[in-house]
Order: structure tokens, then sequence, then C-alpha cells
């Protein structure tokens, strides 16, 4: 089983040598990432407390050959975030006390069920509550999607619609984008579908470093400037 003491080794050894406040890398496409192997080394660099939590978490579950478990551990923690907005506040409240931070651990690691079996994440979360970092757990979890991104040789495909896509939208996007060159020989394609209303109608598709606007909103401010530059 995965001690803390080997936790806290890991915490050590995947720091970062940027300073802590470092603007957080945002990766999008694995293009370059090394293909899963046995090593323990996080696929990509991360920075950020997020970011060294992340990849200490991602050393520590390669060390006891729990990666796919701890992944999904961790997107069911992410799921009670999108189901309580009051969770991150919480979590990040400084007038926590120790008790208060156990039960707070506790109830997280029920939600877990036989995921965790090997008690990594449980750990994972003690340490953060020791170390008063219980409120970056939903951006490490986040950050631990990116890391399994490059571990599986994914390429992720943003989908930002001002009303949720029904799937059979989403598979016809994907479908299409998953020919394109965009997409590498290997490589899978996750297509991560968003709702923000001020685009007001449209779509905008990320992929790697490319952004396609086609939004309501990006057309009415271009034809905005138009008038403007034409007065």
């Amino acid at each position: 089983m995965f001690t803390n003491r080997a936790l806290s080794t890991a915490l050590r050894a995947g720091a970062p040598r940027a300073p802590i406040a470092a603007r957080i890398t945002a990766t999008r496409s694995y293009a370059a990432a090394a293909p899963p192997s046995a090593s323990t080394k996080p696929p990509v660099a991360l920075f950020g407390v997020d970011g060294t939590y992340a990849s200490a978490l991602y050393t520590a579950a390669a060390k006891t050959s729990t990666l796919e478990p701890t992944a999904r551990s961790l997107e069911t923690l992410s799921s009670l975030f999108k189901r309580d907005a009051k969770l991150a506040a919480v979590l990040g409240a400084p007038t926590l006390n120790v008790s208060d931070k156990q039960q707070i651990v506790a109830e997280l690691a029920k939600h877990l069920g036989g995921q965790d079996r090997e008690g990594v994440v449980k750990n994972f979360l003690n340490t953060l509550a020791e170390n008063n970092r219980l409120g970056v757990l939903e951006s490490v979890c986040e950050k631990f999607g990116v890391l399994m991104g490059a571990y599986r040789g994914e390429v992720e495909l943003t989908v930002t619609s001002a009303a949720p896509l029904d799937n059979r939208t989403l598979s016809r996007l994907e479908a299409a984008v998953a020919k394109s060159q965009y997409v590498g020989q290997g490589k899978k394609l996750k297509v991560v579908p968003k709702v923000n209303p001020d685009i007001r109608g449209g779509l905008v598709v990320e992929i790697g470093d490319r952004t396609i606007d086609l939004s309501v909103s990006s057309k009415m401010a271009k034809m905005n400037k138009l008038l403007k530059d034409s007065l």
C-alpha cells in the first residue's frame, strides 16, 4: 500500500524548480508526449501548486501501478465539485481545524468506493489536509486529467456552445476532426464539451493551439468593428 512517507518523497521529487506562483502551463495537445511506459515520471511538466501536487500524485500512482484507478477516483471527486457549488469554498476555508479536515477527508473518501483499493488517493487527501492545501483539490483533479491525457496519447478537442450539445452533434464533430491533420497517427481524440451562454450561439472549437471561433458573439464583435471603422 502506498504510504504517506512515499507520497511526501514523490512530492519533493516532483516539485518544479520554477517559482510556486509561476503561470500554470495549459497543455491541450499531447502529440509530443511520450507513449505509455513503466516510467513513473509525469509525461508533461506542470507548474503551480496544483501542478506540483498533481505530478506527485501521478508519480505515486505510477509506482503502485494504479494510474487508471487513481484517474477514476479523481474523476469522481471532480464530479462532486460540479454537483456542489459550495464545496470549493468549504475546502478552501482558512478556519478549518484538524478535526474538520479529518471529517472532510473521510467524507470525500466515502465517494471513492472500491476505486481506491490501494489507498493512494485517500493518503493524498490526507497529505493535502496536513499541508492546508485541500483548497487546490479541484484544480489538482483537472491537472491530473492533463497528465493522464498525455499518458494515454490523447488530443483534446474542446467544444464550447451556448447551450449543451446532444450526443449526436458531438459525435459528428468528433468524427470530422478525427480525420483532420490535427490528430496525429495513433492518437486518441478526447472531446470536452463546455457551455458558455456568453457566446450567444454557434460554436468555439479548440484543438491543440488552434481555435476556430464560430460563435455569434464573435461575429457581432467583428460587425461592430467594421461599423466603427467605417464611421
